[in-house]
């Protein structure tokens, strides 16, 4: 696919818009019965003879699943953990550019009872894993800018894929996910970890089984405080390899990590299973946390304080979907703000929300929260079975509280017994899209752009998300 730059895709949306404008009257002005649509920025390609989709695929069984862990920062370290704790998984191959990072995951394994895995310190370390024939799992933890040419070329080379989000930057990757994935029929996973938080995954039990009725809209966020993080120097805590995730927010404007809030109320809409996202309008204030932020830190006249950054402090991005619900989604990771994916379900029969304040309302007394040990005993009754069956050990094991680890058990329970994944393809690829479809509805005011359609028509031969268990089960 030919790869699309900004500038381009602005000129093309004014040009649009102002068609679109003339074409409503001789004077310019509203005409109600000739209204706007939004825009097709990035058409849906035909699917490449040959190919078919790969929704719900189930690929052969793998009696012990051999893990290459790439990239051992912050979320590789623990993912090294975590699989440890995991008898089908056996992790073979570690990398990363900094050595003494793969010394702390070869001294975890160690700790853990674990046999060491071999080592790789170079830059194309991960094109040696991929072309391994003891890897059934290429695991990616680097930093966003090679998450998708390492999931590519790993698919090429035979191997399932599970990736840290986002899996795409950009609809071009996107489209590269999907078209590798069907092509190849390896799975191909973004790690949303937010999926198998115990709230949330009450509330899609919830949902499935009808408590709140139709479904009319939902929100969701990434609100989130990385100041200190994203200015964090070497030797300070929190400091990214390269501060790479600074020179994102320096260079561009939308949401730019919308997966958090995202990927649990795409489960519980059924998206891409019955339903699909069919277009955003996405609107950015303006830029204050970051240069204030930097000009206290380290002065007025620093290069960071007098540095140009693009990417407005707050960021909403309204989604509506093919069956006529909303989806509303923030991201800030630069204000004095508590911690919050809000996490809302807003139906016909009932209503639910994690932050700020935990709470869920029902009919007929739906202008009232439950009460404390209502709220209680309802989570109880819906607790989700995949929570029952592992949520014990997983808040033992931890990480996020257990989310992580619960992630880390279905993807390699999946994988061990050839069932579909819980998280496919088509999730990494549309979750993704909002961080290039977004930017360009902010660069261009707020133009509701389309979302291309990453199973092209698959979407409605489903009707639900399903987690799968063994038969035997």
């Amino acid at each position: 696919m030919k790869k699309t730059n900004s500038l381009t895709v602005s000129l093309l949306l004014v040009l649009m818009a102002s068609v679109l404008v003339s074409c409503n009257s001789s004077t310019g002005s509203y005409d109600p019965n000739q209204p706007f649509t939004a825009v097709e920025v990035f058409p849906t390609p035909p699917r490449p003879a040959g190919q078919d989709h790969v929704l719900e695929l189930r690929t052969e069984p793998l009696e012990t699943v051999r893990v290459a862990i790439i990239g051992l920062g912050m979320r590789g370290q623990g993912a090294v953990r975590r699989l440890s704790y995991i008898e089908e998984a056996e992790i073979v191959a570690i990398a990363d550019v900094v050595p003494s990072s793969v010394e702390r995951a070869l001294q975890t394994l160690e700790r853990m009872g674990r046999p060491p895995a071999d080592t790789y310190t170079n830059e194309d370390g991960w094109k040696d894993i991929a072309k391994r024939d003891d890897v059934d799992l290429v695991y990616i933890c680097t930093h966003w800018d090679l998450h998708a040419p390492i999931a590519v070329y790993s698919m090429e080379h035979g191997k399932h894929v599970a990736t840290e989000i986002p899996a795409a930057l950009t609809i071009e990757e996107a489209w590269d996910l999907v078209n590798t994935a069907e092509r190849t029929r390896r799975h191909m996973m973004m790690l949303e970890n937010t999926n198998y938080d115990f709230f949330e995954m009450a509330t899609l039990n919830m949902a499935q089984q009808g408590l709140f009725g139709e479904i009319v809209h939902t929100e969701g966020a990434y609100i989130h405080d990385l100041r200190s993080m994203l200015f964090a120097e070497e030797g300070e805590p929190g400091h990214y390899w390269n501060m790479w995730r600074l020179e994102h927010n320096a260079e561009k404007d939308g949401s730019l990590y919308p997966m958090h809030g995202l990927g649990p109320l795409a489960h519980i809409l059924n998206l891409n299973r019955g339903d699909r996202m069919e277009y955003l309008v996405s609107l950015s204030s303006g830029q204050f946390g970051l240069t204030a932020y930097a000009k206290e830190k380290f002065g007025e006249d620093s290069d960071y304080a007098r540095r140009n950054y693009a990417k407005g402090d707050m960021n909403t991005t309204i989604i509506k979907t093919a069956n006529g619900k909303t989806i509303n989604i923030q991201h800030d990771v630069t204000s004095p703000r508590p911690y919050s994916r809000i996490h809302m379900i807003s139906g016909t029969k009932g209503f639910a929300q994690k932050w700020p304040r935990t709470g869920i309302a029902l009919e007929p007394n739906g202008h009232n929260w439950l009460t404390a040990e209502k709220l209680d005993s309802l989570l109880k009754v819906y607790e989700h079975p995949i929570v029952t069956e592992v949520g014990e050990k997983a808040r033992q094991v931890g990480g996020h509280g257990g989310m992580d680890f619960i992630m880390d058990y279905r993807l390699i329970y999946c994988l061990h017994h050839g069932l579909p994944l819980d998280q496919d393809v088509y999730d990494a690829a549309s979750w993704s899209a909002l961080i290039e479809l977004s930017q360009v509805s902010v660069a261009n005011q707020g133009m509701p752009v389309k979302f291309p359609d990453f199973t092209r028509g698959a979407w409605k031969k489903l009707n639900t998300v399903t987690y799968y268990k063994h038969d035997s089960e």
